[in-house]
């Protein structure tokens, strides 16, 4: 199955079928039956087919289910724990520098 890669631009809605899509995939690789993810995930069945259906379910929903599918771990990608600051990165440039014209040295 393809997937198509999500854009900033799509509505909630797009995204959220996008994912329902993935996570079906991703269980029916496993081999495994919705009531078995479910089951696994302490999610009622009707819960897991909201989300491979598209619908809006908790966060907390969507975690276990990653987790029984072992991709949890891939939120890291997503979200970082130490996201990189422009301003951080110019602070060694700044070291050495001069002071500017006009600045007193008092």
């Amino acid at each position: 199955m393809m997937f198509m890669t999500i854009q900033a631009s799509w509505t909630d809605e797009a995204v959220l079928a996008e994912l329902g899509r993935r996570v079906q995939a991703h269980r029916l690789a496993r081999n495994v039956t919705q009531g078995q993810l479910a089951e696994e995930a302490g999610l009622s069945v009707p819960t897991l087919q909201r989300l491979e259906a598209g619908a809006s379910v908790q966060l907390a929903s969507l975690l276990r289910v990653l987790r029984v599918l072992d991709r949890l771990d891939r939120l890291e990608a997503v979200l970082p724990a130490d996201p990189v600051r422009p301003l951080a990165l110019l602070k060694p440039h700044r070291l050495g520098r001069q002071p500017t014209r006009g600045a007193s040295n008092r």
